[in-house]
């Protein structure tokens, strides 16, 4: 991904998505914000082990949204490490994590250009499948996921027994190929 894209957002407003390292103050406020969901939805905050380094390119990636110069969400991917099988995968995986729109900027489109970007900037690193876990308190990401041609794959790290972890992904693919893992 180029240092900034500018995609506009369904209401015309202009949103700048660019990416920071995890640790640079903004990501981290909406990292505060995404864990102040899961609290809010869960009871307590993602307890998945996290390192900044990992969401360095080319092995990571870590982007924020600004619409009018205010943060108006974020969303990552990460090489995802674990052999979680799957006939359909065909290369290297990622894992996406701390896709979050703040409440004033939802219902825009902006989940959905994250995403796009992110599997974009994925794919030319190489990467050919995408992971992520969600939950069933989480209704809206799942829609979006589900509206996205993401399917159910098998569970992994810390939640992959937990009742009401949801896992989803699909291959990466380029113009023309079929998207989803869903059957």
């Amino acid at each position: 991904m180029s240092t900034s894209v500018e995609r506009r957002l369904r209401d015309g407003r202009v949103a700048r998505l660019r990416a920071v390292p995890y640790d640079d103050p903004l990501a981290r406020d909406l990292v505060a914000r995404v864990q102040q969901e899961y609290v809010d939805r869960y009871g307590g905050p993602d307890e998945a082990a996290v390192d900044p380094a990992e969401f360095v390119p080319p092995a990571g990636l870590f982007l924020v949204a600004e619409v009018g110069g205010e943060a108006a969400g974020c969303g990552a991917w990460r090489r995802h490490t674990e052999d979680d099988g799957g006939p359909e995968r065909e290369g290297p995986v990622v894992e996406v994590k701390r896709v979050y729109v703040v409440p004033a900027f939802r219902r825009l489109g902006l989940a959905q250009l994250l995403v796009a970007e992110l599997e974009d900037s994925a794919r030319a690193a190489g990467y050919r499948s995408v992971v992520l876990n969600s939950g069933d308190r989480q209704p809206e990401a799942l829609a979006l996921y589900e509206a996205l041609g993401y399917g159910p794959v098998p569970g992994y790290g810390i939640y992959a027994d937990e009742a009401g972890a949801v896992f989803l992904g699909r291959r990466l693919t380029g113009p023309g190929e079929e998207r989803s893992w869903a059957s």
